[in-house]
């Protein structure tokens, strides 16, 4: 029996499979993001932007200037910096006075205790229930790899996203062998309910299953403890028992989840990798219109080629164990600048955001840059010079009228079919009562002869068929 799936009235973005059971002329688009000018208080490693209210907030990391010391993942020189914005356009760096850096507190940066400024990740709480003190939460930390306290990830919360404090004493993810040297990202998911997080983790290896990143057990807890309170035989014995990478281990995506953002569960290797291909700072995070979708933008890491790296557009949806990738090929290229040809300088910033009635903006924190979509304008559903259509998997909704984001030319349009389960067409709403729609439009109404109210088929399954001739379908949804 065909399973009905509810899309109630959820925006759906043809970003994967999923709602899709037939195309004929039709095919997937990936749409390239355009570059826009620089903005220079917005360059920085592991960068996190967010949108509360009429206010943007970014962070992200930079080094101390009068730092000597020795260069790794969590050194005493790593700092969290963080700037403003009322559109996500123009930024400014407000003078905090919280950290000493380069010898001054008049700075803009958050927090600078190692090893938690090398890959600072904050998200804005979502959670209904949750504590006016820790409306703002954060992971940080780092492989036990330097002689540094805090291995592992540690949680953190904040009522005002500028003053943080860390929650309990300890590691929340803690790792036993080499990893989480990355921006390792959580949020809560409206979705499913509950936290989730996607770090940094290893591939199986080809020849065999690899024991789990980490395990909450009091032994690991125990070996979590600050390296200043081990021997130096018990840090060797550590290290050689958990922390050197297996040869021929590709970099990945594990993903686990928690009630209370402090106990998680045991984590999912997701292994969205081709072979050979090693993804750092997965950058998952619930879309800003339809949280059920979470995008990632993983750079692509390539060794043999002078540790280049390029940025990849994928999808998973609430719940999922696993990565849609329509598409394998990258999507921001290192482009014209000899400077994005090296090794970490194709990172997107987590978290993409509106910045106009019909953009939406994409972070590149290495360079200061920002990349614009149309809003929802990711991939869509693209049909040429020749007529094309598509047909959905059967589903309920429950709104009185249908919407669609398309982008048509002058000669190009769209007509709309409701269909019941089996595909017949239902009274007053089959393509011939749809005048064609020729448009661009971010939410356009469909109108049939008789007008577009649907709701005498709330609550039944029905089928959308749609044709589509020089045209670009990137949503639907039922509202």
């Amino acid at each position: 029996m065909t399973q009905i799936i509810d899309i109630g009235s959820r925006l759906e973005l043809f970003v994967d499979r999923w709602l899709i059971e037939d195309l004929c002329g039709v095919d997937f688009r990936l749409h390239i993001p355009h570059l826009e000018p620089a903005a220079p208080q917005m360059q920085g490693d592991y960068m996190t932007v967010l949108r509360d209210g009429d206010r943007y907030r970014a962070y992200f990391r930079l080094s101390d200037p009068s730092y000597t010391g020795k260069h790794y993942d969590g050194n005493a020189g790593e700092v969290t910096c963080y700037a403003e914005s009322r559109d996500g356009i123009a930024w400014t760096e407000p003078d905090l006075g919280l950290c000493e850096v380069d010898g001054s507190r008049h700075n803009n940066a958050v927090q600078r205790t190692p090893p938690f400024g090398t890959n600072f990740a904050p998200f804005l709480d979502a959670n209904p229930a949750a504590d006016p003190a820790a409306r703002y939460k954060a992971l940080a930390g780092t492989h036990p790899f330097s002689d540094m306290p805090g291995s592992g990830l540690h949680a953190f919360r904040s009522a005002d996203g500028i003053h943080w404090a860390m929650m309990g004493g300890r590691a929340v993810i803690i790792p036993l062998e080499y990893g989480l040297d990355s921006q390792n990202v959580s949020f809560w998911s409206v979705a499913e309910g509950r936290y989730v997080c996607y770090f940094r983790s290893f591939l199986p290896p080809a020849d065999g299953p690899c024991p789990p990143c980490w395990r909450m057990t009091s032994e690991n807890l125990a070996a979590a403890r600050p390296w200043t309170a081990m021997t130096a035989q018990e840090i060797q014995d550590y290290r050689s028992r958990w922390i050197h990478p297996i040869p021929g281990r590709y970099r990945s995506i594990s993903r686990a989840t928690s009630e209370d953002f402090i106990h998680w569960t045991e984590p999912v290797a997701l292994a969205p990798n081709l072979p050979g291909e090693h993804l750092y700072t997965s950058q998952t995070h619930p879309y800003f219109r339809a949280p059920h979708i979470y995008i990632a933008l993983p750079t692509r890491f390539h060794p043999e080629r002078g540790e280049s790296t390029d940025i990849l557009f994928m999808t998973t949806r609430a719940g999922s164990e696993h990565f849609d990738r329509l598409f394998t090929e990258a999507f921001i290229r290192p482009g014209l600048d000899p400077q994005r040809w090296g090794n970490r300088s194709n990172y997107a910033a987590c978290g993409v955001v509106p910045t106009g009635l019909a953009e939406m903006s994409i972070y590149h924190g290495n360079a200061g840059r920002r990349y614009t979509l149309r809003t929802d304008g990711f991939v869509s559903l693209h049909a040429g010079a020749d007529m094309g259509y598509q047909t959905t998997r059967p589903f309920t909704f429950d709104a009185s009228t249908l919407t669609l984001n398309l982008s048509t030319s002058a000669a190009g349009g769209a007509r709309v079919e409701l269909q019941d389960a089996h595909g017949k067409p239902l009274p007053g709403r089959a393509l011939a009562d749809c005048p064609p729609i020729f448009t661009d439009a971010i939410a356009q109404t469909i109108h049939w002869r008789n007008g577009s109210d649907v709701s005498s088929w709330i609550g039944k399954p029905v089928r959308l068929h749609i044709e589509l001739q020089e045209a670009d379908l990137y949503a639907v949804r039922f509202q």
